[in-house]
């Protein structure tokens, strides 16, 4: 996937995925798991540091990457870990948005692991 910016108000109208799709789009990324149901239903990743300073650097890049794309992910920040939780709203569901914006926060830590 290449992970370049996204314009994503100039992009046709975002609908929500099938399950199927949804199905075979969360196979594809590596430790996210389906979260709630309905307009609700989310993708998130729970993420897990050695101490706070790395959290709230984490924390810190995910709202730049969420600042740059334009989607902003519910984020639940505790002391050495993080939960990362996208979804849709104005598509009530799930997006391939969604699945972008996962793939771009596992990058931060592909060279080191979470």
């Amino acid at each position: 996937m290449t992970l370049r910016r996204q314009d994503w108000a100039t992009q046709p109208k975002r609908r929500a995925m099938s399950p199927t799709e949804v199905v075979t789009a969360i196979a594809k990324v590596e430790g996210w798991t389906l979260s709630g149901d309905g307009p609700s239903v989310a993708i998130e990743k729970r993420y897990r540091f050695d101490n706070f300073h790395e959290t709230m650097a984490f924390v810190n890049a995910v709202a730049f990457i969420a600042h740059t794309q334009d989607h902003h992910p519910h984020l639940g920040v505790d002391h050495n870990r993080c939960v990362v939780r996208f979804n849709t709203h104005d598509a009530q569901g799930i997006t391939q948005t969604d699945f972008d914006c996962a793939a771009r926060v596992d990058a931060l830590l592909a060279a080191g692991g979470a």
